[in-house]
């Protein structure tokens, strides 16, 4: 399938593109936030599942799937990508990174090796007329396959997809998904350099659900397995190296007993992972989110829909002690939401007037939003961390409080 051409009008001043003419927004967008993919353009029903990275020479990638014939989530599905190299203020037209004649490409799941400058895109793939539930129940025709796909010029041109199922899939595994969202580059440690994509998958026998992780230590050139979660009730993922080289893996909760988010933590690269908790400051409806980090792991950015009961309330929040509490959040957008995806932006690439390149690094989210379902649009929103507050000191205990009052007492005049 040759790359579908966009009908974008432009709404900002543009900046050219290397390799495609960029146009601004999109119109139609039924919110402040400019929408970067809308359902019913550009060849394709409906656009689902957003993936963001920053790329080495600062240009922003926003990867989507592109389903053709409806909104599910099986049947003839591409992975799509628009670049930008302002920061998101104007888009490159639409173009198609993978299309496999009627199958399912999906769940784009992109991770950065700051080494080399490449960019590996990890996905899956599937037969077009197989569906979840067959999969997971193994009466499809085929199976859930895991495929990488990489580029070494910043998102302009891609490799041929390349299947690595047999290195990061047990046999006695069904549906699988990488990501989706962004992978990471451990900083430091004995695994320094290492890339590491989350990921899930279901059990044949049990039909649990797990979340885990992949890795690789060469480049990018081999992926394993490391380590999963010790118990089940938990898929999609999001990981995040802390300050401290441990990681953190924030998971899609089944349990609905606690309505929040689950985490587990890592305190050896990935290969273990300490029993799942439930975090009730992250309110859930059952939906994928995302989470990095910033200031070498000192500070976490994480975005969902934040309620309990519904997919609405995208919100990004933040902590300053390694997840332990978050912050109230920024609302980005009150109505139907799901999936997000969060990227950091160098202050180079968003940098607008002198001086503006040392500033602290920006933070891009990619989310799914609508008026009337979450689908409608993919929108992109460019956030300050200062309009992140942080979390609110929790109050003085009772004996805080009478130690206070009797210093108090004995400084007094």
């Amino acid at each position: 399938m040759t790359a579908v051409s966009s009908r974008l009008a432009a709404a900002f001043a543009s900046l050219a593109l290397a390799a495609a003419a960029a146009s601004g927004p999109v119109e139609g967008a039924p919110a402040a936030d400019p929408a970067v993919f809308v359902s019913g353009r550009d060849g394709y029903h409906t656009f689902r599942i957003p993936a963001l990275i920053e790329a080495a020479d600062g240009t922003l990638l926003a990867f989507a799937e592109g389903r053709v014939g409806g909104s599910g989530d099986s049947g003839d599905i591409d992975l799509v990508l628009r670049r930008s190299r302002d920061s998101g203020r104007t888009w490159s037209e639409l173009e198609v990174v993978w299309s496999d004649a009627g199958n399912t490409c999906g769940n784009p799941c992109p991770v950065l090796d700051r080494r080399t400058g490449a960019i590996h895109l990890l996905s899956t793939r599937n037969l077009g007329v197989d569906h979840e539930p067959r999969i997971i129940d193994g009466t499809s025709r085929g199976t859930r396959t895991v495929w990488l796909l990489s580029s070494r010029d910043h998102g302009a041109t891609w490799t041929a997809p390349r299947e690595i199922t047999t290195t990061v899939k047990q046999a006695d595994w069904t549906w699988y998904a990488t990501g989706p969202g962004n992978g990471i580059q451990l900083r430091g440690g004995p695994h320094a350099g290492r890339l590491i994509v989350p990921c899930d998958h279901i059990e044949r026998d049990t039909r649990h659900y797990y979340s885990h992780v992949i890795a690789s230590d060469d480049g990018g050139e081999t992926w394993w397995m490391l380590g999963r979660t010790p118990t089940h009730q938990v898929n999609e993922c999001a990981v995040a190296e802390l300050a401290d080289g441990s990681l953190l893996l924030n998971m899609r909760n089944y349990d609905r007993s606690q309505r929040s988010r689950a985490l587990s933590r890592s305190a050896d690269g990935g290969e273990t992972w300490s029993e799942v908790i439930r975090d009730a400051a992250l309110p859930e409806p059952i939906c994928q989110a995302s989470m990095i980090a910033l200031d070498d792991g000192r500070t976490l950015v994480f975005s969902n829909p934040a309620s309990a009961t519904s997919r609405t309330r995208m919100t990004v929040r933040r902590s300053d002690d390694g997840g332990n509490s978050w912050s109230d959040g920024l609302l980005l957008f009150e109505g139907p939401s799901a999936y997000s995806s969060l990227a950091t932006i160098s202050p180079a690439s968003s940098a607008t007037a002198p001086g503006d390149a040392d500033r602290a690094p920006l933070i891009g989210c990619l989310y799914e939003a609508g008026e009337n379902h979450p689908y409608e649009s993919i929108r992109f929103r460019c956030i300050a961390p200062s309009e992140l507050r942080a979390a609110p000191e929790p109050p003085p205990s009772a004996v805080e409080r009478e130690d206070a009052s009797s210093r108090s007492s004995v400084a007094a005049p």
